[in-house]
C-alpha cells in the first residue's frame, strides 16, 4: 500500500483528500502544519501533497527542504494561480501543481500517474565519456548523483532517448504527464531551466541540452558504446 503525506491546514479540504486517497487504496498520512508535515517524513511516505500557505511556514520552503535529501514526489495543492506563483513552486521542488478549486477525481489521477512514473526503471547509459550516467532513477555528473525531481528525470530521460532530435514543448509536456495533461510552455521552461542549473550547463555554450529556438529543446551529448 502507497503512502500519501498530505501537508494541508484547511480542514474541509483535508478530509475530502483523505476520503479519496483511502478510497482509491493508499494510506494517508496528515499534518495540518509544515513542521510536523517535515517530522512525519521519517514514515517514508511514497508522494506527499502540499499546501502553500501553511500557518507556520511556506509550502515552497517545505519543497526546497525535502530536495536536500529526497526525490520523492511532490504535488502542491494551492490558490494561488498566477504564473509567477506556479514558476516559483516547480523551481522549489514540485512535481506537479494543482490550483484549488479542483476535481477530486482528476488529483486522484494525477496522483496515480505520478506514482506510476516514479516506480518506473530504465536502462543504465552514459554520455561524453561518462561524464553524464543515467542509471534507474537517478542520474549522476562526474561521479556525484544529482538531485532531480521525478519530473526532470522525466524530462531528461526524453531528452537522451532521441539524442540531436528538437522535442517540442508539447511533446514533453505528454511523455512527463501524460497525453491528456493540461500543462504550460512556461511550466516546461521552469523544468528545463532547473535541470540545465543542476547538469551545470552553459545557455550560450550548452553541453547536454540546447535551445531551438520557436522549435523546443534538444540533447547535445554524446552517447557512450554500451
Amino acid at each position: 500500500m502507497k503512502k500519501i503525506l498530505l501537508i494541508e491546514d484547511e480542514k474541509n479540504i483535508a478530509d475530502v483528500v483523505i476520503m479519496y486517497l483511502k478510497k482509491e487504496g493508499y494510506e494517508a498520512l496528515y499534518a495540518q502544519t509544515g513542521s510536523d508535515g517535515l517530522n512525519m517524513m521519517s514514515s517514508s511516505p511514497d508522494l506527499i501533497i502540499l499546501d502553500l500557505m501553511l500557518p507556520d511556514m511556506d509550502g515552497e520552503d517545505i519543497a526546497v527542504r525535502i530536495r536536500e535529501n529526497s526525490d520523492i514526489p511532490i504535488i502542491m495543492l494551492t490558490a494561488k494561480s498566477y504564473e509567477k506563483d506556479i514558476l516559483k513552486g516547480f523551481k522549489s521542488g514540485a512535481d506537479d501543481y494543482v490550483i484549488k478549486p479542483f476535481s477530486p477525481r482528476e488529483f486522484m489521477a494525477r496522483i496515480g500517474s505520478l506514482l506510476r512514473r516514479s516506480g518506473n526503471k530504465s536502462s543504465t547509459a552514459s554520455y561524453n565519456n561518462g561524464a553524464l550516467v543515467i542509471d534507474m532513477q537517478t542520474a549522476s555528473l562526474n561521479g556525484t548523483v544529482l538531485t532531480l525531481t521525478h519530473t526532470e528525470f522525466r524530462i531528461l530521460s526524453a531528452l537522451t532517448e532521441h539524442p540531436g532530435r528538437v522535442l517540442s514543448r508539447e511533446q514533453l509536456l505528454s511523455r512527463v504527464q501524460g497525453y491528456d495533461f493540461e500543462g504550460s510552455d512556461r511550466a516546461v521552461d521552469a523544468h528545463v531551466k532547473n535541470l540545465r542549473r543542476k547538469l551545470g550547463d552553459d545557455n550560450k555554450n550548452p553541453v547536454f541540452i540546447k535551445t531551438v529556438y520557436a522549435e523546443g529543446y534538444c540533447f547535445t551529448g554524446v552517447r557512450d558504446a554500451d
